[in-house]
C-alpha cells in the first residue's frame, strides 16, 4: 500500500497542533483505562495503535539520503530498557502478598514511567520485543509491555531475582516467571485436588482446636497452603525419580505435615492428643523414676516420621520429616546431612560416589527465626561446598509476620525475612498464602529450578498466625488491631471456594459437599482411636529407618595385618613432591612397628582408620583444618608441592573395602556438627566423626550437644554413633584452649547414652576407635567423646609399642607401671584422667624416694563409670587409707562433680575421699604461662606427697 493511501485511512493525520495534543492525552488514558476514554477514540486506538507525536511531511524522503535518529525516542528506549529492570528487580514492592495488608507502605515510584519524565504514551510508539525480548504473544508496544510485566512482577506472586549472578539462571528465573507462571491452568480435577488439600489442612486445625480443647498443638492455620504447597513439592521431585526427601521444620504446623504429608495415621495423632487430655497416660514404672524401652520420650509437635510412596519412575520415594526440639531451625543441618547420606555411594575405596539427583531437601523456616537465628546462615554456607553440598535446598518460610509476641520492626533490620537468603545468591519467591493456585505455581518452580541448576531455591509463603503462640495464649493484648483483621478474615478454603464459584468452576453446594467429606475422614478416625489400645505402649515410632546389625566383637589385628597396612599408607604416586619435612615425618612411620619402636598418637589414629577401611566399614571425617589436624599431626591428605595436587593414602590402599571422606569444614561448629549427626543417623552403618580445633569450640555447638546428640535417643529413639574428638589438657595455653568442658559432657552423661574418654596413649586411642566401629550400625550404637590430646600427641610417654595394638583390646582403667607391686603398703590410689596422667608418670620417673604408699589409677573411660573394675581394684589394696581424685582443671570444671559420688559408692569402708586440682574459678585456666607451670607443678607434687597440703578431705 503507497503511503499516500496509509495518510488517507490513518485518522491521525487529520490532527495537527493542539487537537493532536488533546487526542495523545486521550491515549494515554487508555493505556491507564480503556473504559475512561470515549467509545469512538477506543474504537481508533484499537485499531490505529499510538497517534504519532508530529505527522510526517507528505514529501517522500531521498532514496539513499541517510535516516535521522529521534534522540527523544532513542531517550525512550533507553528509559524503558531501565524499566523493566526496575520492574524485575523492584516489583516485588508493589506486589499483593500480604493476605491482611499489614504490612508497611513501601515507595513504588521506581516502578513508574513517569518518575524518569517518560509517559505511557511514549512507551506506546516503542515496539514490545525492544522493551521486552520475548514478550507474549497479544503485547503489541511497549507500554502494554510495562503493563504487563507490573502485573507479572507485582502480583500475589513477588520474584527477587537481581542478586543472583548467573546470566543463564537469572534469564531462566526471569523466563519461568514472564512466560510459565501466567500461563499455568489447572485442569478441573488438580483444583478440585487442590481444594480437598486446603480443607483437608484446614479442618484438621479446626477438629483439634474443638475435640482437644486448651491442648497446644501450633496450628498452621493463617498459612493453610502450606500443605498443599508441600505436597506439590514432594509429588514433583517424586516424579523425577528422587528417592530419599528429607524435611525439617519447626513445630508449627508439623501436626499437619505429619497427617498429610507422612501419612501418620490419624488415629495416633488423636490417641496422642488423647492422652495429653488426659494429662498423659505413660508414667515411669511403679516405684521408680525409671521408664520402660523406649525411653522418656518427645511432645508430639516435635515428633518426626517416615512414608514410603511409589513413585512414577517404578520405583519408592522415602520420605523423612526428622525430629526436632524446640531450637526451631537446629534441625537443618541433620537435615542436610540426611540428604548426603542418602546420595553418597561408600561402598568402594576412595572418596563416596555422590549422586545429587538420588536425594532431597525441604526445610521450613519461621520468618523471625530465618533472619535471627545464626544456625540459618551457617547452613546455607554448607550449600555449595564439597564436603556438604547436596544438590541444592528448597527453603520455604512459613511467614506469620510474628515471633511470639514480637511484631516484624523488632526482629529484624531487613526489608524481608529472606534477605540474609541473598547473600548466598538463593532466588527469592514470595507468595500470598490466599492464592492457591500462585503457591502451587512456586512449588513447581522451586523443584525445577533446583533440579536444573542444583542449587537452593527460596520460597516465602507470606500468611498471618490464626491464633495465639499456641493455642492456650491469646494475642489480642499484644497485637490487638491485627487480631481484628485475623478474625474478619476467612479461611484460605473459603478464599479458594469463592474464587472458583465466581468463575463458575464450583458450586456452593459442591464446596460443602466436599468440606463434609473431609470432616466425615476425622470424625470416623477419632471414633476408631477410642477403640484401639493405648497408642503410647513402646517406643515412639522412629523418623529414620535404622536397620541395626548384629553386634560383633572387634577382632584382632595381627602384627603382620599392622605391617601390611603401615606399608600401604606410606605410598604414593610416582613424582608427587611431598614437602620434605613432612615426608621425613612419614618416612620415620615405615620402622615403628619394629621391635623397641613406638607408634605415637596420630600414627595409631591412622592405623585405626586403615583397619576399620580393611573391616568393611566407611569412614566420614570433618572438622576445622581436620585434613592435617590443629596441631599438624594428622596429614592424612598431602599436598604436592609443586602442583598443588592432593593425595590421600587411604584412597589407595589395597586393604581398604569402603569409601574413606576426610574434609577440612568451614569455621562452624553448629552446622557442621549437626550435619555429621544427620549423616550419621542416615547413614547409622557409617563411623562418623567430627574433630573441633580446640575443645572449648564445642560450646557453640552446644544446642547439638544437649538436644540430639546427648538425648536423641531417649527422645527419639534415635541411634547415633557420632565420634566426637574434642582437644583438652592444660598447658598454658590461656583459658579459651585448655578445657573441652568436660563437666558439661559428663553432667548430661546418663542412661548410658554415651561414652565420654580421656585417654593417655595411642593404643588405648587405636582400640577405642575400633570398639566405637564395631558397634556403629547396631543396636548398641551410641555416641563418643573423647578428650583428645595436644602435647601427647609426640610425648614419647603418650606412645605405644605395636604389640599392644595387634594385642589386647580397649581398657576402661589402666593402672600405672611399676606402683602397686606391694599391695599391703599401699595406703593412697591417686585416680586420675588424660594427660595429667602422664605429668604424674614423668615425675615418677624423676622421683627416687620409695613410693610403695602409692598406686595410680588412669580412669581411661569416664562414663559409662567403670565402677566394677576400679572396686576390683580397691580389693587389692587392704590397708587402703585415701583415694584421691586428680585432675587439671578447676574443682567445679573436669570430671570431679561427676566422679566424687560415684568413688564414695565403692571405695573401702573407712577410706577418706580427697580432691587435688585447681580451686573453684570463674575461668577455666589462667593466662599466664608461668601462672600455669606454677599450678600444675603444685598439683603433680601434692599428688604424689605422702602428706600432702593441698587436699579437700570431703569434696565439696
Amino acid at each position: 500500500m503507497a503511503n499516500g493511501e496509509q495518510d488517507h485511512q490513518n485518522p491521525w493525520a487529520r490532527y495537527y497542533g493542539p487537537n493532536l495534543g488533546y487526542i495523545e492525552e486521550q491515549y494515554e488514558l487508555y493505556l491507564r483505562d480503556p473504559e475512561s476514554v470515549a467509545q469512538e477514540y477506543r474504537e481508533q486506538f484499537k485499531a490505529w495503535g499510538e497517534p504519532p507525536r508530529s505527522v510526517r511531511s507528505p514529501v517522500a524522503s531521498t532514496p539513499g539520503a541517510a535516516v535521522g535518529v529521534d534522540a527523544r525516542q532513542l531517550r525512550n528506549a533507553v528509559i524503558a530498557g531501565k524499566l523493566v529492570w526496575n520492574v524485575r528487580t523492584y516489583g516485588h514492592l508493589a506486589a499483593d502478598i500480604d493476605p491482611l495488608g499489614i504490612g508497611p507502605s513501601v515507595s513504588t515510584k521506581v516502578l513508574e514511567p513517569e518518575t524518569y519524565g517518560l509517559t505511557y504514551a511514549e512507551l506506546a510508539t516503542l515496539p514490545a520485543d525492544l522493551v521486552w525480548e520475548g514478550a507474549p504473544a497479544g503485547i503489541s508496544n511497549g507500554a502494554e509491555a510495562i503493563v504487563r510485566l507490573k502485573e507479572v512482577y507485582g502480583g500475589t506472586i513477588a520474584y527477587e531475582f537481581s542478586h543472583v549472578a548467573d546470566e543463564d539462571e537469572r534469564r531462566w528465573l526471569n523466563e519461568y516467571a514472564e512466560q510459565r507462571v501466567p500461563s499455568l491452568q489447572l485442569s478441573p480435577e488438580e483444583r478440585a485436588d487442590l481444594l480437598k488439600r486446603l480443607l483437608e489442612a484446614e479442618l484438621f486445625e479446626d477438629f483439634l482446636q474443638k475435640t482437644f480443647i486448651g491442648v497446644k498443638r501450633f496450628s498452621v492455620e493463617g498459612n493453610d497452603a502450606l500443605i498443599a504447597m508441600v505436597d506439590r513439592m514432594v509429588n514433583d521431585l517424586a516424579g523425577e525419580g528422587v528417592s530419599d526427601i528429607a524435611i525439617g521444620m519447626a513445630h508449627r504446623g508439623r501436626l499437619n505435615v505429619l497427617a498429610h504429608i507422612l501419612q501418620k495415621p490419624l488415629t495416633k495423632i488423636f490417641a496422642e492428643f488423647q492422652h495429653s487430655a488426659a494429662s498423659g497416660k505413660k508414667m515411669p514404672t511403679e516405684g521408680t523414676f525409671t521408664f520402660e524401652p523406649g525411653g522418656t520420650g518427645d511432645v508430639k509437635y516435635h515428633l518426626g516420621a517416615r512414608h514410603v510412596m511409589q513413585n512414577p519412575k517404578g520405583g519408592e520415594t522415602r520420605i523423612v520429616l526428622a525430629n526436632n526440639p524446640s531450637h526451631l531451625e537446629y534441625v537443618n543441618p541433620v537435615v542436610q546431612g540426611f540428604a548426603r547420606a542418602a546420595q553418597d555411594d561408600r561402598t568402594v575405596r576412595g572418596y563416596p560416589k555422590q549422586n545429587v539427583e538420588a536425594a532431597a531437601s525441604i526445610v521450613m523456616h519461621g520468618d523471625a527465626a530465618f533472619p535471627g537465628e545464626g544456625i540459618v546462615t551457617e547452613t546455607m554456607n554448607l550449600s555449595s561446598l564439597r564436603a556438604y553440598g547436596i544438590g541444592g535446598t528448597i527453603h520455604i518460610i512459613v511467614n506469620n509476620k510474628i515471633g511470639f509476641t514480637t511484631d516484624s520492626v523488632d526482629s529484624r533490620s531487613t526489608q524481608y525475612s529472606s534477605d540474609p537468603a541473598k547473600g548466598f545468591e538463593i532466588p527469592i519467591v514470595h507468595v500470598n498464602a490466599d492464592d492457591p493456585e500462585a503457591v502451587i505455581a512456586v512449588a513447581h518452580m522451586a523443584v525445577e529450578y533446583r533440579q536444573r541448576f542444583k542449587k537452593d531455591f527460596l520460597i516465602d509463603l507470606i500468611g498471618f498466625r490464626r491464633h495465639g503462640h499456641n493455642e492456650t495464649l491469646d494475642p489480642e493484648p499484644t497485637q490487638p488491631t491485627v487480631y481484628k483483621k485475623v478474625k474478619a478474615h476467612p479461611g484460605v478454603s473459603r478464599v479458594y471456594a469463592n474464587r472458583l464459584v465466581k468463575e463458575g468452576k464450583l458450586t456452593d453446594a459442591q464446596f460443602e459437599e466436599a468440606k463434609n467429606a473431609v470432616l466425615k475422614v476425622f470424625k470416623d478416625a477419632y471414633e476408631e482411636m477410642k477403640t484401639l489400645e493405648d497408642h503410647h505402649e513402646g517406643p515412639q515410632s522412629q523418623a529414620v529407618d535404622q536397620q541395626a546389625t548384629s553386634i560383633v566383637a572387634p577382632k584382632r589385628v595381627t602384627m603382620s595385618e599392622l605391617r601390611e597396612l603401615n606399608a600401604g599408607l606410606l605410598k604414593w604416586p610416582e613424582g608427587f613432591k611431598l614437602y620434605p619435612k613432612l615426608q621425613k615425618i612419614l618416612e620415620r612411620r615405615s620402622g615403628a612397628l619394629n621391635d623397641g619402636e613406638k607408634i605415637d598418637w596420630s600414627h595409631a589414629e591412622t592405623l585405626a582408620f586403615a583397619s576399620i577401611l580393611a573391616d568393611g566399614r566407611a569412614i566420614r571425617m570433618s572438622g576445622q583444618d581436620a585434613e592435617t589436624a590443629t596441631f599438624a599431626q594428622r596429614n592424612l591428605v598431602l599436598h604436592d608441592v609443586e602442583t598443588g595436587d592432593t593425595f590421600c593414602p587411604m584412597h589407595e590402599l589395597p586393604q581398604a573395602k569402603a569409601s574413606f571422606a576426610l574434609h577440612n569444614s568451614p569455621l562452624s561448629e553448629s552446622a557442621v556438627l549437626g550435619f555429621e549427626y544427620g549423616y550419621n543417623v542416615y547413614s547409622p552403618e557409617t563411623m562418623v566423626l567430627w574433630e573441633a580445633q580446640f575443645g572449648d569450640f564445642a560450646n557453640v555447638a552446644q544446642v547439638l550437644i544437649d538436644q540430639f546428640l546427648a538425648s536423641g535417643r531417649a527422645k527419639w529413639s534415635e541411634r547415633s554413633s557420632l565420634v566426637m574428638l574434642l582437644p583438652h589438657s592444660y598447658e598454658g595455653q590461656g583459658p579459651e584452649h585448655s578445657s573441652a568442658r568436660l563437666e558439661r559432657f559428663l553432667q548430661l552423661s546418663a542412661e548410658d547414652n554415651w561414652t565420654v574418654a580421656n585417654l593417655s596413649s595411642a593404643a588405648q586411642y587405636f582400640h577405642l576407635l575400633r570398639r566405637q566401629a564395631s558397634i556403629t550400625g547396631t543396636d548398641e550404637a551410641k555416641p563418643l567423646v573423647i578428650m583428645t590430646p595436644k602435647s601427647l600427641l609426640r610425648n614419647p610417654r603418650a606412645a605405644s609399642p605395636a604389640v599392644e595394638l595387634a594385642d589386647g583390646g580397649f581398657k576402661t582403667i589402666v593402672e600405672q607401671a611399676g606402683l602397686g607391686a606391694k599391695p599391703d603398703r599401699v595406703e593412697r590410689i591417686v585416680l586420675c584422667s588424660g594427660k595429667v596422667a602422664i605429668d604424674l608418670e614423668d615425675a615418677l620417673s624423676k622421683d627416687k624416694d620409695n613410693k610403695d604408699w602409692l598406686h595410680i589409677i588412669r580412669v581411661e573411660q569416664l562414663y559409662p563409670f567403670p565402677a566394677e573394675e576400679i572396686k576390683k581394684a580397691f580389693a587389692r589394696f587392704p590397708k587402703l587409707k585415701e583415694v584421691v581424685w586428680t585432675q587439671e582443671e578447676p574443682r567445679n570444671m573436669g570430671a570431679w562433680t561427676f566422679m566424687e559420688s560415684r568413688i564414695r559408692e565403692i571405695a573401702p569402708s573407712g577410706a577418706e575421699i580427697k580432691y587435688i586440682g585447681r580451686p573453684d574459678r570463674a575461668s577455666p585456666a589462667t593466662g599466664f604461662a608461668d601462672v600455669h607451670a606454677d599450678e600444675q607443678n603444685y598439683i603433680v607434687t601434692q599428688s604424689l606427697k605422702q602428706s600432702p597440703t593441698l587436699t579437700h578431705n570431703l569434696g565439696r
